[in-house]
């Protein structure tokens, strides 16, 4: 029993591991360290739940997981600093990066969001989950999910269209 149990908990996180890293580094704002942080505690919830989850939706299950916990790590104060050993190197006009940096941009744009306004956007438009299932996953009613959605959005629209001027 507890075999079958770990062979079926082992075969769903290895089949959508990147997937859900993906969904919690962007509900993080791009910080890696915090995102891997985040999804090792909804997978150590989804463990305990798997004997009653498995058969009916553990995607759903560790979505739901992900979004609480991120607006829960979104209210602390202090993250500390992230010290790095070498400084990123600047991007330069033609360089063959510009998608990289413009998913960047992105990421910067997502950060500067609210926790619920950057969960109900990278839910509804990046998992493409309908309103009904964002409304479950941040814990309010479709017309909230619907408007923290919307309002995000536009305020993504806001800041990608500001002009970033070169430093230096």
């Amino acid at each position: 029993m507890e075999q079958s149990r770990a062979e079926g908990f082992d075969g769903f996180v290895a089949a959508r591991w990147s997937a859900l890293f993906h969904l919690a580094r962007l509900l993080v704002g791009g910080d890696r360290h915090r995102a891997e942080d985040l999804l090792q505690e909804a997978l150590v919830k989804l463990w305990f739940a798997w004997p009653r989850i498995a058969e009916e939706a553990p995607e759903a299950y560790v979505r739901k997981i992900l979004t609480r916990a991120a607006a829960r790590s979104a209210r602390r104060r202090w993250w500390g600093e992230r010290p790095v050993e070498q400084l990123p190197d600047r991007a330069e006009a033609g360089d063959v990066s510009a998608s990289v940096v413009e998913r960047s941009r992105l990421e910067a744009a997502l950060a500067q969001l609210p926790p619920r306004q950057r969960a109900a956007v990278v839910l509804r438009y990046y998992q493409d989950l309908p309103e009904r299932q964002v409304a479950e996953a941040l814990g309010c009613p479709v017309g909230t999910a619907r408007s923290h959605a919307s309002r995000g959005v536009a305020r993504l629209r806001q800041l990608l269209a500001e002009v970033i001027e070169p430093v230096g």
